[in-house]
Formats: C-alpha cells, sequence, structure tokens
C-alpha cells in the first residue's frame, strides 16, 4: 500500500476558485480531506463531496483548536483582490497575514511535515520591463502585496519547526471562477463583460504585461508538492509567459465576438509589467507542458457557454 495515499490535507479556502480545484484533484487521487472557509468570499457549491468540511474564521485564534491533525497544510484561504485591499485594509492584513501565523501555530502543534502557501506576484511591486525571477527585488504597492510579503517572513521564521513551499502565484484564470467578480483576475473579468454585454471595460493601460497560467497547471503543481522533497523553498508559479493587455482583449473579442472597448483609468495599486520566469519550477517539478493561453481560453469560454 501507498502510505502517501494514507495522508490527510487540510485545504484552507476551500470554497475558492483555487482551493476547491485542488481539493477536487486530491479527492480525484484518492487522499483525506479537511477542507476550511469563512464562506466570506468562496461559494459553497464550490466545495466537493467528499471530504470533511469546517466553517472557520482563520483569522480568529479559537478557530485552530476545531481542526483536527492533519499531515499537510495547503493554505489558500485569504483576501486576493489588490484593488478590494485598500478599501478594507484591515480585513485584508486579517484575512491574509493573522490567518497565515494561525496556521503555522496549527501545523508546530501538530507536527504537520510542511505548508504549502499561495503567496502572489503581488509582492514584487512594479519591476523594471523584464522577466521576474525569485530573486528579483520585492517591493509591494498594494496592500494585499505587503500582507502577502509578511506572511512569507513569517512562515520563513518558523521554517525549522514547520517547513514551506511558497508558490508565487501569477494570473491564475479558467472555468470555476467568479464571474460576478470584477476587481479579481483579469482573464475572468473580461471574458465575463464580453459574454454579457456589448463591450469590455478595461482599467488601465492595453500596454500592461501580465503572466496568464491555467487553473490544470496549478492544481498539477500542487499535487507534486505533496511527495516532493523540495522544501523551503519559493517559486513563481506562472507559464512563463508574456502577453500585453491588448493582446488578451483581442484574443477574447475573437472568441466572443464583441468589438468594442471601453478604456478608463487604471486602479490604484495596478502592477504595470507582472510576467515571470518560470524556470527553477519547471526544473524541480519536472513540469514543462503549460497550456498556452490560447488552449486555457478556449477551455475557459466553452466552459463558461455552457452554463449561460
Amino acid at each position: 500500500m501507498n502510505k502517501e495515499k494514507n495522508l490527510k490535507i487540510l485545504v484552507t479556502g476551500v470554497a475558492g476558485f483555487i482551493g476547491s480545484k485542488i481539493c477536487k484533484k486530491l479527492i480525484e487521487n484518492k487522499y483525506t480531506v479537511v477542507g476550511i472557509d469563512d464562506l466570506s468570499n468562496g461559494k459553497k457549491k464550490n466545495i466537493p463531496i467528499g471530504i470533511k468540511f469546517l466553517k472557520l474564521d482563520l483569522s480568529r485564534k479559537s478557530s485552530i483548536k476545531k481542526i483536527p491533525k492533519c499531515d499537510i497544510i495547503f493554505h489558500l484561504a485569504g483576501q486576493s483582490s489588490g484593488e478590494k485591499s485598500f478599501d478594507y485594509p484591515i480585513k485584508d492584513l486579517e484575512k491574509n497575514t493573522i490567518s497565515t501565523i494561525n496556521m503555522i501555530e496549527y501545523g508546530i502543534k501538530n507536527k504537520c511535515r510542511k505548508i504549502i502557501y499561495a503567496s502572489s506576484m503581488s509582492v514584487y511591486g512594479e519591476p523594471s520591463n523584464k522577466s521576474l525571477n525569485e530573486k528579483s527585488q520585492i517591493n509591494p504597492i498594494s496592500c494585499y502585496g505587503v500582507s502577502k510579503i509578511t506572511s512569507e517572513k513569517y512562515i520563513k521564521v518558523f521554517s525549522k519547526k514547520l517547513p514551506y513551499i511558497i508558490f508565487r502565484m501569477f494570473n491564475v484564470y479558467g472555468s470555476g471562477q467568479n464571474m460576478r467578480d470584477l476587481k479579481q483576475g483579469m482573464v475572468s473579468i473580461y471574458l465575463s463583460q464580453a459574454l454579457k454585454g456589448d463591450k469590455i471595460v478595461v482599467k488601465g493601460s492595453l500596454d500592461r504585461k501580465r503572466d496568464f497560467i491555467h487553473i490544470d497547471d496549478v492544481t498539477n503543481i500542487w499535487m507534486k508538492t505533496i511527495k516532493s522533497k523540495k522544501i523551503n523553498k519559493i517559486y513563481n508559479l506562472s507559464s512563463g509567459s508574456n502577453y500585453k493587455v491588448r493582446d488578451l482583449l483581442k484574443k477574447i473579442l475573437d472568441l466572443t465576438g464583441k468589438k468594442k472597448i471601453l478604456k478608463m483609468r487604471g486602479t490604484i495599486g495596478d502592477q504595470f509589467n507582472s510576467y515571470s520566469n518560470n524556470y527553477q519550477i519547471s526544473k524541480d517539478f519536472k513540469y514543462k507542458k503549460f497550456i498556452n493561453i490560447d488552449q486555457g481560453l478556449k477551455k475557459f469560454y466553452t466552459s463558461e457557454k455552457k452554463l449561460k
């Protein structure tokens, strides 16, 4: 019997887009899963059948006493919008940093093997016009970015007692995203508008550059951390792509048959350039074949059309 299959995995943010997808993958691979969410952003309908679900606010220390012992922590819970972080900075701090400190305490107390943490490209801030790598300068320009890099630092401080892998997530997209939230997820925001109306509203320059990674690639790589011997490392979780916003818009317009773009002033804290070199993650996890933007957009569009 494969002893790894007997592992119990804790997934925080299980009702969210990425957390629910990773959870489904874990269930498919016969792992035992405990899922946690406060349902402030995630949807109950996203929670996969076959897990033990606990509705808990992880920013409250009392919550960790209610979580059963697990072997590995997949920590994806948090507030994930840079724009929203300026509206509610204290809430952003609680949902991202305080919740992470509490999960570190839980992991140490329960002698968990490791914590896998969903950080963000936002920690880099406004880089020069070049590809980012894990050694690029850290200089967040949003409250969200500050809370994420602070969480990373807390995780590092306690790494001798709780080993970690940190993924700095780039623009994740795909079926299952919240198409009603127009403040989070560039691809889903534009595709949602194209499907529902006659124009796409764009906040900011069409020359901004982004690295888009499909949700299937994200879930596949998170799954690899279970058996991986790599610990105490940070990775840019990206496809290694580099697209201007205008390139993405053209692809969405071509898919949907829409023609109009309404350009507006950009949002506070929005990064102009944010694209990555994914050499390290490809090497360490032996993952080379990322879904390209044309394939990914087509899958996303087709899934949303079926839901309409």
